[in-house]
C-alpha cells in the first residue's frame, strides 16, 4: 500500500511574528515546530514530506531543517512563486507576494502523485491529528469520487492570548461532513469569548466550541486538477483586488461542497493547537513541548533514536 505524503506549507515569512519563524527553535535540542510535525507524521505512517518554500529561503531552510528530515524519509522541495499563474494571465501591477494556501498547494502538482495531507509549517497540531489523517488517507481511494478529509479543531483550543488568528469556521452535518467553511482572517479572544471582524470595526461573536479548520487537510491527487481549474477562475474574477487577493484552500473546498463536486469528512480532535503567530507565543510553545516530553510523548532529543 502506498504511504501518503505530507505537504508542509512553509513559504510564509512570518510578518506578524517578526522573522522567519519556521526555523526558530522551540525544543530542548534546537528542534523547530516542523521537526515535531514531521516526527508525528512519520510515526503515523506518512512516507514522504514535501516542503513548499520561497526560492530565497530554500538554502537556509534546507540547512536548518531539511537536512535532518532528509535523513528520515524521502523529501522534496518546491517553490511557491508569484509568477506561477494560469496560462493567459499575468501578475497584476502591485502584487508583491504569492497567492495564498491554495496556490501553495498547487505548486506541488508535479511532485505529488499519491494521497496527501497539507499542513502549515508554523502550527503544532498534535500527534492524533496526523494519525487521523493517515488512517483516513489509507482508505480514501476506496470511496470513489472526490472524497477529502479535514481535521476539525475546537476554536477555543486554537486561540492565542497575544493577538488575532486566521481560521476556517466550519458548519458540520450530523453525519460528520463539512457543509460550509468561511475563512475568518481576524479572530480574537476576549474576556467573555471570541469575536471576528472583517473590517477592524464591526465585530461578530463566534462560539468558542465552533469547529474550525487549521489548514489540516487530506486529499487525493485529482484535487490538483480542481485547484488548477479554479485558480484560473480566481484570476479571471473582476470583483476583487488581484494585487492583494489570496487563493485560500477553504474557499476552494467551500465551492466544491456547494457545487456537490466533493465531500469532506471532518475528523474532529480535542488536540490543543500551539503556534508562533507572534513572538510572545514562543514561550508558551516551548513550555507545552516540555510537558509533552515529560509525559513521554517525545524523546528529549527528537531525532536521536532515529
Amino acid at each position: 500500500m502506498t504511504k501518503p505524503t505530507l505537504v508542509v506549507l512553509a513559504a510564509g515569512m512570518g510578518s506578524r511574528y517578526g522573522g522567519l519563524k519556521q526555523i526558530d527553535p522551540v525544543g530542548p535540542n534546537g528542534e523547530v515546530i516542523i521537526d515535531y510535525s514531521a516526527y508525528d507524521a512519520l510515526q503515523a505512517g506518512f512516507g514522504k514530506i514535501v516542503f513548499v518554500v520561497k526560492e530565497e529561503i530554500e538554502a537556509v531552510f534546507r540547512e536548518r531543517i531539511g537536512r535532518t528530515i532528509e535523513a528520515q524519509c524521502e523529501t522534496a522541495y518546491v517553490w511557491q512563486e508569484m509568477t506561477d499563474v494560469s496560462p493567459g494571465f499575468q501578475v497584476p501591477p502591485g502584487r508583491e507576494k504569492p497567492w495564498g494556501t491554495g496556490h501553495a498547494t498547487l505548486a506541488c502538482r508535479d511532485v505529488v502523485g499519491e494521497p496527501f495531507a497539507v499542513i502549515n509549517a508554523d502550527d503544532f497540531y498534535g500527534r492524533s491529528a496526523f494519525q487521523l489523517l493517515a488512517d483516513y488517507l489509507a482508505q480514501v481511494e476506496d470511496q470513489g469520487g472526490y472524497a477529502y478529509g479535514m481535521v476539525g479543531y475546537v476554536l477555543e483550543n486554537t486561540l492565542t492570548e497575544h493577538g488575532y488568528v486566521s481560521r476556517g469556521v466550519c458548519t458540520v452535518s450530523d453525519d460528520g461532513y463539512l457543509e460550509e467553511i468561511h475563512e475568518r482572517t481576524r479572530i480574537e479572544k476576549f474576556d467573555d469569548g471570541a469575536r471576528y471582524t472583517e473590517d477592524g470595526e464591526q465585530w461578530t461573536e463566534i462560539p468558542l466550541d465552533s469547529i474550525v479548520s487549521m489548514n489540516t487537510w487530506g486529499f487525493t491527487p485529482e484535487f490538483f486538477t480542481e485547484l488548477e481549474r479554479r485558480f484560473a477562475r480566481f484570476l479571471a474574477r473582476d470583483d476583487h483586488d488581484l494585487a492583494r487577493a489570496e487563493y485560500f484552500l477553504p474557499e476552494v473546498l467551500g465551492a466544491l461542497i456547494r457545487e456537490g463536486v466533493a465531500r469532506v469528512r471532518v475528523l474532529e480532535t480535542d488536540e490543543r493547537w500551539f503556534g508562533v503567530t507572534y513572538q510572545e507565543d514562543k514561550d508558551r510553545v516551548k513550555r507545552a513541548i516540555e510537558r509533552l516530553i515529560q509525559d513521554g510523548l517525545y524523546p528529549e532529543n527528537l531525532w536521536e533514536r532515529t
